[in-house]
């Protein structure tokens, strides 16, 4: 979800004709870098909530994700994060190639200890563009991945979902087998 509102502020600023403030750039920053949830809410808020996310997501054909009142609580599917990947990493209508460089820079700078999952596999020098959400819900734990990989003869982008998981790190683990499954079975392109 928080690329979503990463997004939204962006396309919002490009509507406006103005860059992002120097508190929204550090907010930005941390919400994708740190996954930091304060800041994620800072810029919910600041965006106008569930109904501007929403219009951002239908803006680029994400037809099954719902946002909740609760950014949190988002309901989506690995197929629209996919559509949301390929409006990063491809020039399209919606994002400027500005914006579009200023969220994979940020992916791309996700801090260590949080730079499991889609990136799971791969090879040193690979370029991993990634950003991972985990929350216990009363029905165990979701855990999610979403990433550009490209390095060693591949460039693919994936998504991986998961939920009711018994714990943070069976998600985790979950997650990494198949990113490392996607990653040996890409390598003969």
């Amino acid at each position: 979800m928080k690329v979503q509102i990463l997004g939204t502020l962006l396309t919002q600023a490009q509507s406006a004709g103005h860059s992002l403030t120097q508190d929204e750039q550090s907010l930005a920053t941390s919400m994708i870098e740190e996954s930091d949830n304060d800041s994620a809410t800072s810029l919910w808020n600041e965006v106008g909530a569930a109904p501007a996310v929403q219009s951002f997501d239908q803006s680029l054909g994400m037809s099954a994700t719902v946002p909740s009142v609760d950014w949190g609580l988002t309901v989506t599917t690995a197929a629209d994060q996919i559509t949301l990947l390929e409006h990063i990493v491809s020039a399209n209508p919606v994002l400027s190639t500005a914006s579009r460089q200023y969220i994979e820079s940020l992916m791309e700078s996700v801090t260590p200890s949080q730079a499991w999952g889609v990136s799971a596999g791969t090879a040193p020098g690979t370029t991993i563009a990634l950003k991972n959400g985990w929350l216990p819900v009363s029905s165990g734990w979701e855990v999610n991945s979403i990433g550009w990989i490209d390095g060693s003869g591949r460039d693919y982008l994936i998504a991986v979902l998961t939920s009711g998981d018994p714990s943070e790190n069976y998600g985790i683990d979950s997650i990494s087998l198949v990113a490392e499954a996607a990653w040996a079975s890409l390598g003969g392109l």
